[in-house]
């Protein structure tokens, strides 16, 4: 069967590192907002959807998580990550991810994000690293909460860009949690993890990644990824 493939690539941790300024921004906003300043103690962004981190901190500050409470955190962490990451020197592209995703495009691969980002922060970000200009679709935190669905809006998406049906397509995820390999299970697509964000060959073994490696710069990252992108050839 003929079989076109969709590319969701989560942003944070897998195509950059904003050294945790965003992270930051999303505190500052919140104690802006609320004035609570360590709600996210001991609490990891990693994986988790920009929607399901504003519940989070308004649930350890005793505070109502309404969607308004959630929407009010969100416009104000979109702010305050303008003004850090704009001129931030700890923000920077992770190894191999521009020339892995040219070399995709030259291969006119079907590409997107999957990202727990709003679209509107992941939008900020792709644009710093010179990289939104690839990403003309994704799944993003404001279709949903749970990263599973949000992994299948951007799916697809994909799919009515290819004018094909979404079970005659294949769809691989390229991560750095342990939430995008099981989000990606979830929806019946693979994952191509990568060790940048700090999780371990071991830990992705465990959860059944497909491939693994320590980062995109590996050639046989570049390789398996240009084989999936012409499945035919």
């Amino acid at each position: 069967m003929n079989t076109d493939t969709i590319f969701l690539f989560d942003i944070d941790g897998t195509l950059i590192t904003t050294g945790e300024v965003g992270r930051r921004a999303f505190i500052e906003a919140f104690h802006e907002l609320t004035g609570v300043a360590d709600a996210f103690g001991g609490y990891s962004f990693g994986g988790r959807t920009d929607r399901a981190i504003a519940r989070a901190g308004l649930q350890a500050a005793q505070l109502v998580d309404s969607e308004d409470a959630i929407d009010g955190i969100l416009s104000q962490y979109l702010l305050r990550l303008e003004i850090t990451l704009a001129d931030s020197p700890e923000f920077a592209v992770l190894p191999g991810v521009h020339t892995a995703i040219e070399a995709l495009a030259s291969r006119n691969a079907s590409l997107g994000i999957g990202t727990g980002n709003v679209e509107k922060g992941a939008r900020v970000k792709l644009e710093r690293a010179d990289l939104n200009r690839w990403f003309g679709f994704g799944g993003f935190g404001c279709d949903a909460e749970d990263r599973a669905e949000l992994l299948l809006a951007g799916a697809k998406r994909g799919a009515h860009r290819l004018n094909r049906p979404l079970d005659s397509c294949r769809v691989i995820v390229i991560g750095d949690t342990l939430r995008d390999v099981s989000a990606a299970h979830a929806i019946g697509a693979t994952c191509m993890a990568v060790g940048t964000g700090g999780v371990s060959r071991t830990e992705f073994e465990h959860a059944g990644a497909e491939w693994f490696f320590h980062t995109l710069e590996e050639p046989d990252a570049l390789h398996i990824l240009l084989g999936l992108a012409n499945p035919n050839e």
